[in-house]
């Protein structure tokens, strides 16, 4: 009876691990400080949702801000290999990391 529940257990929680997907939500600036104006397009939405989707699969997610365009681009090339993204994902996450330097 223990098996049978626990087997359960992990079948319920495995399902809901797999289900699960994050969308982009745009975020309010905080009181007092300026943002730069940055209105995501349809297909950069496409790219942050990739870049979450994937990307935090693995490990926490990096600012875009925090690598230069040219940091990136080897990183995004090794990662899209590991996450198994085709060329328009690929360039759906380049271009939103791009959007966002």
């Amino acid at each position: 009876m223990k098996k049978t529940i626990l087997s359960l257990m992990a079948i319920m929680l495995l399902a809901a691990a797999c289900g699960t997907k994050k969308t982009a939500v745009a975020e309010a600036p905080a009181a007092g400080k300026e943002t730069k104006a940055t209105e995501l397009t349809p297909a950069l939405v496409e790219g942050k949702n990739l870049y979450e989707n994937n990307c935090a699969k693995c490990h926490k997610l990096f600012e875009p801000k925090k690598f230069t365009k040219e940091e990136w681009t080897p990183i995004l090339v090794k990662m899209g290999k590991k996450a198994k993204l085709d060329d328009t994902q690929m360039a759906s996450i380049t271009n939103y990391i791009d959007s966002q330097l």
